[in-house]
């Protein structure tokens, strides 16, 4: 960030640490990067539940990118020209929105993001720690499969999210001589779900029997997957996601699911977080440190197995 916006930001933080805001009604704008992840449905219910139990006058408007990044940074510059109060960026790339980030400071415009990645002119980004939770997840994995066995790799590189799990995920493999990777594939996130099936119906017609697990960065293409499995006779693969979402953990507690473990990230939690820290920070004029701890603030998610399933349901 050059030093006008370097400027910039202090002012707005400056501005924001002491002056509650004088209207009425507070102007939010909800940037998506997919509302139709459920991950992000699962933020904003939280954010919506923590609102209704509050007596503020907050105008919320949700905006869709549609897992695009250019779609997420017109949404980011949209907002910041139309003069809102805070912004609210849920699981995009900020490093592809930097000039729509920098259009918001500019203008003075807080924006707290959810599960994106910290970068220079956000006032905090609310997730959990996924280096750890791959760490927990992957050897899980790789140790139900004995160690050795054929695996189908798909990996999401577009999230800071996903990609950081991916990138453990392999430094994991390098320990684990036995096991091979028949194929791997980066989801493509603005149709994760039939993407992920259309992959996997070919990597099922090219390799068959020879599948014995599959590893995926979140819940829904891991069910993808299971769904395809399912339907070739494939009853004995082994699979994980990571999210936690309440159908995956139904689906790790079925004995014969081939579904064996998630994480369970608390996304209402990050959506009420979030909630709090406008109210805060944007509302009651409180100075930024005194109300959020660090730029990256994380929240435990720990991992579900079919031992410990039914604690989560």
């Amino acid at each position: 960030m050059n030093l006008r916006n370097t400027v910039a930001v202090a002012t707005m933080v400056s501005c924001l640490s002491g002056v509650a805001l004088a209207k009425d009604t507070t102007e939010i704008a909800w940037v998506h990067s997919n509302a139709a992840a459920q991950s992000e449905q699962r933020v904003k219910a939280g954010f919506e539940d923590w609102l209704g139990k509050q007596t503020l006058d907050w105008n919320v408007s949700f905006l869709d990118s549609g897992g695009s990044g250019e779609a997420t940074a017109r949404n980011l510059q949209d907002a910041a020209a139309r003069g809102v109060d805070a912004i609210v960026i849920t699981m995009s790339d900020l490093r592809a929105s930097r000039a729509a980030i920098e259009s918001a400071v500019t203008a003075g415009i807080p924006i707290f993001s959810v599960d994106s990645g910290y970068i220079d002119g956000v006032m905090v980004d609310v997730t959990t720690n996924n280096w750890a939770m791959s760490a927990d997840v992957s050897p899980y994995l790789l140790d139900q499969m004995g160690g050795e066995g054929n695996l189908i790799f798909l990996r999401m590189a577009e999230h800071h999210g996903t990609r950081k799990r991916g990138d453990v995920m392999a430094d994991v493999l390098r320990e684990y001589g036995g096991v091979k990777v028949l194929a791997e594939h980066n989801i493509d996130y603005t149709a994760f779900f039939e993407d992920t099936t259309s992959t996997m119906q070919d990597y099922v017609a090219r390799f068959g029997d020879q599948i014995n697990a599959v590893w995926a960065p979140w819940d829904e293409p891991a069910q993808a997957a299971i769904n395809v499995l399912q339907s070739a006779g494939l009853k004995t693969v082994k699979v994980i996601g990571i999210d936690g979402h309440p159908q995956a953990i139904a689906e790790v507690c079925k004995p014969d699911s081939m579904m064996i473990a998630t994480v369970s990230q608390p996304f209402e939690g990050m959506g009420a977080q979030v909630g709090e820290w406008i109210k805060s920070v944007v509302v009651e004029g409180k100075p930024r440190a005194e109300v959020i701890p660090a730029n990256t603030v994380y929240m435990d998610a720990p991992l579900v197995t079919k031992q410990n399933c039914a604690d989560f349901l």
